[in-house]
């Protein structure tokens, strides 16, 4: 399998080979995509919501009115659930959402990824944008000589601050270092884009 390697002009200037396993992972396993992206996701949650139940709430020390004759229903206490002001009946609490999976079948699902994007002509190899100055128009530029459109992905080996200020405005691209890459970015990616410094590096 081969990829595109684009040139400062926006050209295909050659083909590389993927020779590396991580782009030759049989497509058969979308379960394990759809375990890791939960995953993920679930992890993203704070947990931090929280109600007040019955015995949290204020007020309640004293018995409404008399048990009978009345006319009217038997109330113990202002905290009931069924008054207002009153605690929340099986309410959520505060809890963690975390799911913890084997580190082997992330690289799995990160691996299947990646060689669907391959397969599908969606990974592209390019020169790391190097700009003037922090401006999204400088930015905006280099994508289009690319032919690059919504929901791009960019892969660096470092961080770039003059690139991370130009891409503040953009909302359909995004930017991401290769050792925090993980199946989640690659599939709400349209095109990935390696640089040849990470390309080169992947071993």
């Amino acid at each position: 399998m081969e990829i595109s390697v684009i040139d400062s002009e926006g050209k295909v200037k050659g083909k590389r080979e993927l020779n590396n396993p991580l782009f030759s992972a049989p497509l058969k396993n979308s379960f394990v995509l759809h375990e890791v992206v939960r995953a993920y996701l679930a992890n993203q949650r704070k947990g931090t919501h929280s109600t007040l139940t019955r015995t949290e709430v204020s007020g309640g020390g004293k018995k409404p009115w008399k048990q009978k004759h009345t006319g009217r229903a038997r109330s113990g206490s202002t905290r009931s659930p069924l008054w207002r002001g009153g605690g929340i009946i099986f309410g959520p609490k505060m809890r963690s959402y975390r799911i913890d999976l084997p580190k082997h079948k992330v690289e799995l699902a990160l691996s299947e990824a990646l060689s669907s994007k391959a397969n599908s002509g969606e990974l592209l190899v390019s020169e790391k944008p190097i700009l003037e100055k922090p401006k999204t128009k400088l930015l905006c530029a280099w994508l289009k000589n690319r032919g690059l459109g919504d929901h791009t992905l960019l892969v660096l080996n470092q961080k770039d601050e003059d690139l991370s200020l130009a891409a503040r405005n953009l909302k359909n691209f995004k930017w991401i270092l290769w050792n925090h890459l993980h199946p989640y970015h690659v599939l709400q990616a349209k095109k990935i884009v390696f640089t040849e410094e990470v390309f080169n590096g992947i071993k």
